[in-house]
Formats: structure tokens, C-alpha cells, sequence
């Protein structure tokens, strides 16, 4: 039986993933901040018995390793770790309201992967090849090229995407696959409050049903939907001229300051 680790369970992606893997029969640790919604989620799964749920705050690395010890303690063997939990919001660098909002969303976004997966690497190693293990990043298709009024997060979603890149090399040859996944516009409470058109947008159930298999085959880097794959590989290779003229007035995402 695969176990899975996923942190932002609670809402979004990370529910969307925790639903799809317990229709697969895995065992869960699900760790989100409210304890009420992680045990409501718990009772909506497979077997809601073999799950196991942690309600702490990612940007608390002492609290993300004890989970992840006492999920590798109760279950013995941990193939899978998805770090989903993230924060998007608008920021402007002018204002200087504005910068907590951004430290927090660097922290959250970036930091808190890297403390979620830091705990299992020598578990994992222990297990590879024999087993499949797989470190999972959740970036972002708005990490690809920064977006007018989301600095904070265009940035953290870049660096996940050199950061799992960075981990990946790193792991090359231990057996544990680094994946990276880049949503475009899923259907979950972050972007339900984007008041402007969202292209391809992809219900968060097919988005996981997806997902999870880019996982399962260790996939080193996905863009989901496929669509908002190749608009992110044209805005790479995107003149900065053009990008520029084409994005300055783009519509932004509400800042939490405001």
C-alpha cells in the first residue's frame, strides 16, 4: 500500500490529490491548519481509518518534521510526498504594507517545500530503487515569466521550479524521482476569486486525476493543463520587448493588504 504525503490538504490541489490517491487505495498523512476541515476531508475518503491528519502550519519546520516522523512511524514506509500548500496574492514592492505579505508568501510558498521534504530524504534513499519515491513540487505556470502586481508570487513559483531542478540533480542516482508539477488555472478557492478571464480552466478533480499519473511515472516536469504547457513555453522564449508590451496592463490578482 503506497503512503502519501500531502501538505495543503485541506483545500484546493491538495484535497483534489488527497481524494484522487485514496480512490487508489493509499494511506494518508493530510496536513493543512484547521484540524475540523483536514478530519471532515478524512471522513469523505476511501477507508477514512488508514488516514492520518496533522494540523499545523507549513512555515513551522519543527512541527512539519515531527509529522513527518510519526507518519514514516505509523506507517512504516512513505513513497510519495506532495508539498501543495501555497498562498497567492497580489504585491506591490512600492508599498511598504506590502512586504510582510511578501516575506510571508516566500516563506510559504518556497521555504515550507523545502521543509516538508527535508524529513524524508533519507527514508526515502533507504527505499529506492527497490520502491518508487517521488519528492513532488507544486509550482506554477505565473513562475515561468513574472506577472504584473504578483512579484511575491511569481517569484516564490520560480524559485520552486530552480529549486526542485536544483534537487532533482542532486538526487540523480538515490532513486528518488523529483517531479514538478506547473498548474495553469484550476478550479479551487485561489482562483474563484480572480475576478478577470482565466483560460483553460481545469476542474480541480481532472487536474489531480493528471497529476497523479505524472507522478506515478516520475515525470520530471508537467505542465497541467497541456494548453497553458505550450502559452508557457512561447512566453520563455518571449522577447522581454514584447512580453512587456503584451503584459503591462494584464489584470492582477487583489492584494491582501488592501
Amino acid at each position: 500500500m503506497q503512503a502519501v504525503f500531502i501538505t495543503g490538504a485541506s483545500s484546493g490541489l491538495g484535497e483534489a490529490l488527497a481524494l484522487a490517491y485514496a480512490a487508489q487505495g493509499a494511506q494518508l498523512a493530510l496536513v493543512g491548519r484547521r484540524l475540523d476541515v483536514l478530519e471532515a476531508l478524512r471522513t469523505r475518503l476511501t477507508h477514512p481509518d488508514r488516514h492520518h491528519v496533522y494540523p499545523l502550519d507549513v512555515n513551522d519546520a519543527d512541527a512539519l518534521r515531527e509529522a513527518a516522523l510519526d507518519f514514516i512511524g505509523k506507517v512504516g514506509q512513505v513513497q510519495t510526498v506532495i508539498a501543495s500548500a501555497g498562498i497567492s496574492v497580489g504585491t506591490l514592492s512600492e508599498l511598504n504594507e506590502d512586504l510582510p505579505v511578501f516575506k510571508k508568501v516566500m516563506e510559504t510558498n518556497l521555504f515550507a517545500m523545502v521543509a516538508t521534504f527535508s524529513p524524508f530524504i533519507e527514508h526515502m534513499k533507504s527505499l529506492a530503487p527497490e520502491q518508487a519515491c517521488r519528492l513532488v513540487g507544486i509550482a506554477s505556470v505565473a513562475g515561468i515569466r513574472g506577472l504584473p502586481g504578483a512579484s511575491a508570487y511569481s517569484a516564490s513559483k520560480a524559485a520552486v521550479i530552480s529549486y526542485c531542478e536544483s534537487l532533482r540533480v542532486e538526487l540523480r542516482g538515490s532513486g528518488i524521482r523529483v517531479v514538478t508539477i506547473a498548474p495553469g488555472y484550476i478550479d479551487t478557492p485561489m482562483t474563484q476569486v480572480n475576478d478577470y478571464a482565466m483560460p483553460f480552466l481545469m476542474p480541480a478533480a481532472r487536474f489531480a486525476a493528471k497529476a497523479v499519473r505524472m507522478i506515478d511515472r516520475g515525470s520530471s516536469y508537467a505542465v497541467i493543463p497541456w494548453q497553458m504547457g505550450v502559452v508557457a513555453k512561447i512566453l520563455r522564449f518571449l522577447p522581454n520587448f514584447a512580453y512587456d508590451f503584451l503584459f503591462a496592463n494584464a489584470p492582477r490578482k487583489g492584494r491582501q493588504s488592501k
